[in-house]
């Protein structure tokens, strides 16, 4: 089955100008949609206060979003392949804007949540659409690894953004503008993207697999809501323990069913590659890792020493600076060392930055360890971030691009949601059922151990079953 392009224009051939606008657009989207995961989170207390949730529904905001925006990433992936990934591109961005243009005029908690569902639905068809535009936008060699490497970069920056961003908007404005500020960046978007993206379509398009698709979009769901229900509750919550279990089940019958069908909605034959099945896993660690020690370290910076949330926010300014300059010398460590060097190379470095964080104490003297352990650590994440974007998305062919961003996006969405709720029921565990500053810290050092020996654990896997990709 071959790729045919809908337009005049060669993705491989294009100019320069060009090549750069492409990039341009597609990483703007990126990182918009990745703004949008903690934008909201500093906010919360006010936006409940305005609209009228009560504080037992207010985690609903941050979770409709997750909840969407994972469960149905590796659905709408295969969708692009067979539909078009540039159309389903513009129709997620669309749809981002009118779902923040909803959201920032909310004045009800129904209508609020039905915004932040839309909003994950269209991070869920954008993100793998515009990965899988890149990828066969650039060929393969350091062209692609340098537009992984920046959108890597973006994508992780973004989430530390959000959190400096939606303090600021909801300071000096408004909660509402962390909705609207989406608005003008969907609109440049639609208004560039049709010039210079270049649209790709199968020239045979099968049968969408519709139980498949059922299956593996349930199952993620609810996996997701099981493991954030978990982090709020307990993992003795009856709720959470069903969704984990309905989660493992649906999972299971989708392996059975693409086993089956004639066109799965994933080929197994792609999974069981090692550069997929490994890459993921280990984007899957980095994701956990990283988005949970900022969570980790707010709590510190919050509960032992006293931070405002926007201080608190701004703290991780240096992270983010890490998070570029990982970015930026990526493509250089993977032409010396090659993925799989590259991907154990950035695991240790971020384990060894994440280890001395356990020596934090309860006075502002520790700040100069954080902030230096973390733009060490966000460099070290980055690199091992676009190493297994690299990995998990080389090898295959055009048509099955989408697919393969489909995956690596679901690795990403899932590893934000999962780390945080794993990462607190750890901490909460070590709290001993108090909640002051000497119990938080011994919760939150707690958690930094397991931390940092999962980066070890991802490391020392990918140095063992990471093997270059077998023809197939």
């Amino acid at each position: 089955m071959t790729v045919v392009e809908l337009t005049a224009a060669d993705p491989q051939r294009m100019t320069g100008p060009r090549q750069r606008l492409t990039l341009l657009v597609l990483l703007t989207a990126g990182f918009t949609l990745a703004v949008d995961f903690s934008i909201l989170n500093v906010a919360l207390p006010v936006i409940g206060q305005d609209v009228g949730f009560s504080l037992a529904n207010l985690q609903w905001i941050a979770t409709a979003f997750a909840l969407c925006a994972a469960g149905f990433t590796l659905l709408f992936g295969r969708v692009a392949d067979l539909f078009g990934r540039k159309r389903i591109f513009l129709a997620g961005m669309a749809l981002l804007g009118i779902a923040s243009l909803v959201g920032g005029i909310a004045t009800a908690p129904p209508v609020l949540i039905a915004a932040r569902i839309a909003q994950g639905l269209a991070t869920a068809a954008v993100t793998p659409a515009a990965l899988s535009l890149l990828t066969t936008s650039f060929p393969e060699g350091r062209l692609r690894e340098r537009a992984l490497s920046l959108n890597g970069a973006l994508m992780a920056a973004g989430f530390t953004t959000g959190a400096i961003l939606g303090g600021l908007l909801t300071d000096l404005l408004s909660w509402r503008w962390a909705f609207f500020v989406n608005i003008p960046v969907a609109a440049m978007v639609l208004a560039v993207a049709p010039r210079v993206l270049v649209e790709t379509r199968l020239d045979r398009r099968p049968r969408l697999d519709l139980w498949g698709a059922l299956s593996v979009t349930g199952g993620l769901l609810a996996l997701v809501y099981g493991l954030t229900r978990a982090g709020e509750e307990s993992w003795a919550d009856g709720r959470a323990l069903i969704a984990l279990a309905a989660g493992v089940l649906l999972l299971s019958l989708f392996l059975l069913i693409e086993r089956r069908v004639d066109a799965p909605l994933v080929p197994l034959r792609v999974v069981r590659r090692p550069t997929v099945r490994w890459g993921n896993l280990a984007g899957l660690i980095a994701f956990v890792t990283e988005t949970s020690l900022v969570f980790l370290l707010t709590l510190y910076l919050q509960r032992v020493l006293g931070y405002s949330p926007l201080m608190a926010g701004l703290s991780f300014a240096v992270l983010g600076v890490g998070t570029v300059v990982g970015g930026s010398i990526a493509p250089k460590v993977l032409g010396r060392l090659g993925t799989r060097r590259t991907i154990v190379a950035g695991f240790l470095l971020q384990a060894a930055a994440t280890l001395p964080l356990v020596l934090l104490g309860r006075s502002d003297g520790w700040m100069a360890l954080l902030l230096i352990a973390t733009f060490i650590g966000g460099v070290a994440n980055l690199v091992a971030i676009v190493g297994f974007m690299v990995t998990a998305t080389s090898d295959l062919p055009n048509e099955e691009q989408g697919l393969a961003t489909g995956l690596t996006t679901m690795s990403q969405q899932v590893g934000i949601t999962m780390g945080i709720p794993v990462m607190s029921a750890i901490a909460t565990a070590a709290m001993s059922g108090g909640d002051g500053p000497a119990q938080v810290l011994t919760g939150v050092t707690t958690a930094i151990w397991v931390n940092a020996g999962l980066c070890v654990l991802a490391a020392l896997l990918t140095f063992a079953f990471l093997r270059p990709a077998k023809a197939v």
